[in-house]
């Protein structure tokens, strides 16, 4: 657990600049530790790590281990002989500002396969061994996302999506000769996924090292559930509730509230927590000690749901007639921390908190999260102001669920905005540092900012409305990144016991 006060920027690898479509794990993610570090801060907050899914979504992976393929940067690739440079007529399409995954994913996976085969024919023998290490090591879940992906290449296609429970039945019910069979079959299929895999993570963990170095800590983020079509679900069937079909029996959501009068369907399967239990949760176990492996601290998003969560039958087309179940509890903690020591994670409490929601994250001294535009549709009692916080909590002007502070500010009733303007001293023209100052002088252990806030953006900038499409497209360049962003921060950070005071810079 981070228990210095400081602060940090929320920002996903993908909105990095770069010259290859999508931010990655390139040059820009290490300028970008070098930009925190001149901005006095102590953090870096990603979204998940894993590969997307649906919608392009990191919140819908197709595997709970994995790293994103998307991430992995070229230019290691290039140096070390693996990868040719592309030639400038094949980047010359690629928007600097958005990330265009329908021509992005093809042509980097392209890039993949193409280093893949000359690492298999022409690595040196170091590096051919680091690569035996590595797929030893991390076995317990490589061999069946590998497995899981060269399958699932394979019957993809045709028309429509094919879900895994659609395969051939002896694949889909993971009949062992049949998973012999197809081992042996798409052989080299496998090894590309689990050399991408590999590049992954020596990637990251030399970003990692970077920024430990420089006294930077990264913050990683954890989802609930996995989705119904993932190498979890299919290796793992039991723990979830499926049916004689395997497909799922109920699906995760949130009921009918203010926002939604039908609720949210998200569809994930729910997990049996029975069975979970019965093998001392260690499927969980495995889950968070490989977050920790990429991350120092982790935010388990949705976190209520280890309370209690909504289950929604799966022949429900929304979430209308679900009903409240009972979550795994302490019981599910207990076990973690018993396996890893206290655990350095942020519960991500928001949405319909009861009592018994906010005992377990006591019990655990787990910080919650405070978001600062939600902190004005009440009064002076609503606990997401400021003078209302305990200092074990994370406090956020926004998330990457949310707008801008400036499009929020802009498009705020008018007793929000007014009440805003009061309590922040904020004024039309810089709302956000007006609210990143409040989130800075908070008691708040943790404060972090959306990048965007940092950079003024206006509502047209931010990553992710939910429940729409076309989201998590949104990237940056460094032209609209100037000195003074980092100093400003630097300073009202150090004049709020964030950074080193020097950065001050007091006359005298």
């Amino acid at each position: 657990m981070i228990t210095e006060r400081t602060s940090g920027i929320l920002l996903h690898p993908t909105s990095l600049p770069g010259p290859h479509g999508i931010g990655d794990l390139g040059p820009s993610a290490y300028h970008f530790v070098d930009w925190l570090v001149s901005a006095g801060q102590g953090l870096w907050q990603v979204l998940p790590l894993c590969p997307i899914g649906p919608g392009n979504s990191p919140y819908a992976s197709v595997s709970a281990f994995a790293g994103s393929p998307l991430m992995v940067a070229l230019e290691p690739l290039i140096a070390a002989g693996w990868l040719r440079p592309p030639n400038p007529d094949e980047l010359a399409g690629f928007d600097k500002r958005w990330v265009d995954f329908g021509r992005v994913i093809p042509w980097r996976m392209a890039k993949l396969r193409e280093a893949a085969r000359s690492f298999f024919t022409n690595a040196t023998a170091e590096d051919h061994a680091a690569y035996a290490s590595y797929v030893e090591s991390k076995r317990a879940w490589l061999d069946d996302y590998a497995l899981f992906m060269a399958l699932d290449a394979a019957h993809q296609g045709g028309e429509g999506f094919v879900a895994w429970p659609d395969w051939p039945p002896e694949l889909a019910r993971r009949e062992p000769a049949a998973l012999d069979a197809a081992r042996e079959h798409h052989h080299d299929e496998l090894e590309f996924w689990r050399f991408v895999q590999f590049c992954f993570d020596r990637q990251w963990r030399e970003l990692e090292r970077y920024a430990n170095e420089r006294g930077v800590k990264l913050v990683g983020d954890m989802p609930i559930f996995v989705a119904a079509h993932s190498a979890d679900c299919w290796s793992r069937p039991e723990l979830y509730h499926l049916d004689d079909e395997l497909r799922p029996a109920v699906v995760a959501g949130v009921p009918p509230d203010f926002f939604s009068e039908t609720g949210q369907r998200w569809g994930n399967p729910l997990y049996n927590w029975d069975a979970m239990k019965a093998d001392g949760y260690a499927w969980w176990i495995a889950r968070t000690r490989r977050q920790l492996e990429l991350a120092d601290l982790v935010r388990f998003d949705h976190f209520r749901g280890f309370a209690g969560y909504w289950e929604i039958p799966a022949s429900c087309p929304n979430a209308i007639d679900g009903r409240w179940m009972p979550g795994p509890g302490a019981a599910l903690f207990d076990a973690l921390e018993a396996a890893l020591g206290r655990l350095p994670v942020i519960a991500e409490d928001l949405g319909i908190i009861t009592d018994e929601v906010e005992a377990l994250r006591d019990r655990f001294e787990l910080p919650g999260m405070k978001v600062l535009q939600f902190a004005f549709s009440g009064d002076a009692n609503h606990p997401f102001l400021p003078h209302n916080y305990s200092a074990n909590c994370v406090v956020y002007p926004a998330t990457h669920d949310n707008n801008t502070v400036r499009g929020w500010f802009d498009s705020a009733p008018a007793r929000e905005r007014a009440f805003a303007q009061i309590y922040l001293g904020a004024n039309e023209h810089e709302p956000h540092w007006a609210m990143i100052r409040a989130a800075a002088a908070s008691v708040a252990q943790l404060a972090i900012y959306q990048f965007q806030d940092v950079l003024g953006l206006d509502g047209s900038q931010r990553m992710n409305v939910p429940g729409q499409t076309g989201c998590w497209t949104w990237r940056f360049d460094w032209d609209m990144v100037g000195p003074e962003h980092a100093r400003r921060l630097a300073r009202l950070c150090a004049a709020h016991g964030r950074a080193a005071f020097e950065r001050l810079e007091l006359p005298g």
